[in-house]
C-alpha cells in the first residue's frame, strides 16, 4: 500500500517536472486505479478471510504456511504491473494475470471453507466469497485487457472492483464486526444489525457497479437518469450517516482506535454525498461535475481510513499488545485524514490542483509509509504478552 502510494507521488511529481518524465508503455492513470483497488485491499482482507473466516465458520484453523505462495504471487503481480507500466503492456499484463491466479488460489480456498462449514449462519462468509469470486474475473478481465490493447478496461474493472467486490466486502463486514467492537468497548450500546441493513447496503453497492457498467456500456448521461441516480446516492449518503450515528459514532470518539474505525465508515456517507452532489451538478449542465472527489472519498477516506483502523487494531491484538492508538497511530490516522482532504480539494482548486495532487500523494506516502515502518517491524516476532503466536 505504501510502496504503490511512492510510485505514484513519484508519477505524478514527474508530471510537474519534465526532468523527471518517466516512459510509459501503457496508461499510468489506469495503472494507478487498478493498484489502488485490486491490489493492496484483496491481499488485506486474506488476515481475516483465513482467521476470523474460520471462526465464523466453525471450521480448523489455517496456517499462514497454507496461504504464503499465492500471496507471493499477488505481491509479485502488482508489483509486475507497475513495471511493466513502464517497460512493456505485455509484462504488466503478466503481472495482472499472476495476481488473478494468486487471487484465484485464495478465493478457492475460502470458497471450500464455506462450502464445507456445517455453521447455522453462513451468510456473511457467502457474501464475502461470491465479492471474492468477482474480484478474481475482474483481475482476468483486466490483463486480458492490456494483452489485447484495451486499457480502458482496466478503469472499468477498477470501478466494478470498488462497488462488486471491495465495497460489498467492506460493508458485509462493517456490519458484522463495527456493532460487535463497539457493544464489547462499550456496553451502553447494543449490537444492532438486522439483515435488511446488510441488503440494503450491498444493493446501493451493486446498483453503483451496474450504473458504471451501464455508462461503459451504453453512455446513460441524460439529466433525468443523472437525477435518478443522484437520488438514490443522496438517500444512500442520509441513510449511511444516520447508521453511522446509531452504530454510536459520537458515543465512539472517546476511545480512539473505535473512533477510527467509526469516522472511516463516515467517510462512505460522504462520498455518497459527494457522488448525489456530483450528479445533480452533471444533470443541470454543469460538466464533469465534481469530478473523482466521490471516488477519492470512498477510495482513500472509507477504505483507506477502515483499513489503517483494522490493521492497527489487529497489530496490536496478534501482537499481545493492548487495543490501543497510541499518539503515534493517531497522529498517522489524522495524516491520512489531511490527504483524503487534500485530493478532494485538488477537484475545487482546479489552477493549482496538479501541485495539490503531489501534496495529498505526499501525506498518503507519510501516513502509510510511517504505519509499516512502525507496525510492520513487530511482524514475525513472538508476541510481548509471551503467549504462542
Amino acid at each position: 500500500m505504501a510502496l504503490a502510494g511512492l510510485w505514484w507521488l513519484l508519477e505524478l511529481a514527474a508530471r510537474l517536472v519534465p526532468a523527471m518524465a518517466l516512459p510509459h508503455a501503457t496508461v499510468p492513470t489506469y495503472t494507478h486505479a487498478l493498484i489502488m483497488s485490486l491490489g493492496f485491499l484483496p491481499l488485506f482482507f486474506v488476515g481475516f478471510l483465513f482467521t476470523a473466516g474460520p471462526k465464523w465458520l466453525q471450521m480448523p484453523e489455517v496456517s499462514a504456511h497454507a496461504v504464503l505462495r499465492p500471496v507471493a504471487a499477488c505481491v509479485s503481480g502488482w508489483f509486475l504491473l507497475i513495471l511493466g507500466t513502464h517497460l512493456s503492456a505485455v509484462m504488466a499484463g503478466a503481472g495482472v494475470a499472476l495476481a488473478a491466479i494468486g487471487w484465484s488460489v485464495l478465493t478457492h480456498r475460502f470458497v471450500v471453507m464455506v462450502l464445507r462449514s456445517k455453521a447455522s449462519d453462513r451468510l456473511h462468509a457467502k457474501l464475502i466469497a461470491v465479492a471474492c469470486v468477482i474480484g478474481a474475473g475482474l483481475m482476468a478481465l483486466a490483463a486480458l485487457g492490456l494483452w489485447l490493447g484495451h486499457p480502458s478496461w482496466l478503469r472499468l474493472c477498477a470501478y466494478l472492483g470498488l462497488w462488486w467486490f471491495i465495497v460489498p466486502v467492506y460493508t458485509t463486514v462493517a456490519h458484522r464486526m463495527i456493532p460487535f467492537f463497539t457493544a464489547a468497548a462499550l456496553p451502553i450500546l447494543d449490537s444492532w444489525r438486522p439483515y435488511w441493513l446488510l441488503w440494503t447496503l450491498l444493493g446501493l453497492a451493486w446498483w453503483q457497479g451496474a450504473w458504471v457498467l451501464l455508462d461503459f456500456l451504453d453512455g446513460l448521461q441524460s439529466p433525468v437518469w443523472m437525477g435518478l441516480r443522484g437520488a438514490v446516492s443522496a438517500f444512500a449518503a442520509v441513510g449511511v450517516l444516520a447508521l453511522a450515528v446509531r452504530w454510536g459514532l459520537v458515543q465512539s470518539l472517546k476511545i480512539r482506535l473505535l473512533a477510527m474505525l467509526h469516522l472511516g465508515f463516515v467517510w462512505l456517507g460522504l462520498a455518497y454525498a459527494l457522488d448525489a452532489g456530483s450528479l445533480w451538478m452533471q444533470a443541470s449542465g454543469h460538466l464533469g461535475g465534481l469530478g473523482l472527489a466521490p471516488l477519492h472519498a470512498l477510495s482513500m477516506g472509507f477504505l483507506g481510513s477502515i483499513l489503517l483502523a483494522m490493521a492497527t487494531r489487529v497489530s496490536c491484538g496478534h501482537s499481545g499488545r493492548a487495543l490501543t492508538a497510541d499518539n503515534l497511530a493517531w497522529g498517522l490516522y489524522g495524516v491520512l485524514q489531511l490527504a483524503v482532504l487534500a485530493r478532494l480539494g485538488a477537484v475545487f482548486w482546479a489552477a493549482y490542483s496538479s501541485q495539490v495532487l503531489v501534496i495529498a500523494a505526499l501525506l498518503w506516502v507519510v501516513a502509510t509509509g510511517g504505519w509499516a515502518l512502525r507496525y510492520g517491524r513487530w511482524f514475525g516476532l513472538p508476541r510481548v504478552d509471551g503467549k504462542a503466536g
